[in-house]
């Protein structure tokens, strides 16, 4: 499957914001945000203003790459999220929230939504007792989503346990840490997205 080879800091640098894509490192003064705030490519500095149709595709690049989706991925889900009752914007967010990588993510068993990712494809991840090997999963209220047994002593989950700890987890789900495994108590909320974005541009630059 496709995806992005480039330096991703090179993304934060370019939406201006931090999307926590290289896990701890985004933590510390190492990000690239706090060393060059700036966009990338020689004409970085040169920033210029951004009208219309600009702030609309900004919105809708920086939602797209804090989830780690390309173009298509991102339309499909904009289109399920369209086809369904609500807000579609709000439906937007709440599918992208309740990604199967995302949720992992969340629950403090992976640094990064790549690194969550990972972990879904080589077969690390349960739902409901059960092997889940697609990132994009979506799942719902009362899935428990677990690690299994003979992954929770890999490397990469125990640091990332390790470091998550103190950070907490949204109140849509609900963290057994000791057991490696987490439960979705309810649909997330706008409010429960972390990411600083207007979900309504982005419906009205696909309506056009």
């Amino acid at each position: 499957m496709a995806r992005y080879h480039e330096s991703v800091c090179r993304l934060c640098r370019r939406e201006a914001m931090k999307l926590f894509l290289k896990g701890d490192r985004c933590f510390t003064n190492k990000c690239a945000i706090e060393r060059r705030n700036f966009p990338p490519g020689q004409h970085g500095k040169r920033r210029s203003k951004i009208l219309g149709y600009g702030i609309q595709l900004r919105e809708k690049q920086k939602l797209k790459r804090f989830y780690g989706l390309l173009e298509g991925q991102f339309r499909l889900t904009f289109e399920k999220a369209e086809r369904m009752r609500g807000v579609t914007g709000e439906n937007l967010l709440s599918l992208l929230e309740r990604r199967l990588d995302n949720v992992v993510h969340r629950l403090g068993f992976a640094a990064s939504r790549q690194q969550a990712r990972q972990l879904v494809r080589h077969g690390h991840v349960t739902v409901n007792g059960r092997k889940v090997d697609v990132p994009s999963f979506v799942v719902g209220p009362g899935s428990v989503v677990a690690i299994k047994e003979k992954s929770r002593t890999n490397p990469g989950v125990v640091a990332a346990v390790d470091s998550a700890k103190g950070r907490g987890v949204p109140e849509w789900l609900d963290l057994a840490a000791s057991e490696f495994k987490g439960t979705v108590k309810a649909l997330p909320r706008r409010e429960d997205v972390s990411l600083q974005v207007n979900e309504k541009l982005i419906v009205e630059l696909y309506s056009k």
